[in-house]
């Protein structure tokens, strides 16, 4: 299986197809609206602003997984991250990144790059960096600011 073999749920609950990101750099994140690191949105927003016409694209899963910092709704968590960071990037349904429920395309993820708890996701924001063929190239900590992943976007953006 391929990353573009996965569909995933939009926050509308419509079905899309990863295979409409061919040929696009992604970062995948987890995230969350309640958490220590959800100010790493303005600087996620500001990377899709410089690099999205270059091919680049942020897909956001938020996660109520820890310690329950993504309470809401698809619209409230919407509504908070285009009020509050002005997000521009694709926000899908929440999801389950560990356990028994956890989406298939985490699953996919965490076989491609473990993180230092093996397959486990530590916390919200942890990033997986995908080329334009699809392959999941890097791993991040929830740590690791946006700012810090931008010489390798641009590297894979060409």
């Amino acid at each position: 299986m391929s990353i573009y073999d996965y569909v995933v749920k939009d926050n509308k609950g419509e079905n899309v197809s990863l295979s409409m990101y061919r040929e696009k750099v992604l970062l995948i994140v987890n995230t969350a609206t309640g958490c220590g690191f959800t100010p790493q949105y303005k600087g996620l927003q500001e990377l899709y602003e410089k690099y999205n016409a270059q091919g680049f694209e942020i897909l956001d899963f938020p996660c109520n997984q820890f310690a329950g910092q993504a309470p809401g709704s698809s619209e409230q968590i919407e509504s908070f991250c285009i009020g509050r960071f002005g997000i521009k990037f694709k926000q899908f349904a929440k999801i389950k990144v560990n356990g028994k429920e956890e989406d298939p395309l985490y699953t996919f993820l965490k076989s491609q790059a473990k993180g230092v708890l093996g397959n486990s996701i530590k916390w919200n924001f942890t990033k997986f960096l995908v080329d334009r063929k699809g392959n999941v190239v890097a791993r991040f900590a929830p740590t690791v600011t946006p700012d810090k992943i931008e010489e390798q976007i641009k590297e894979l953006l060409g």
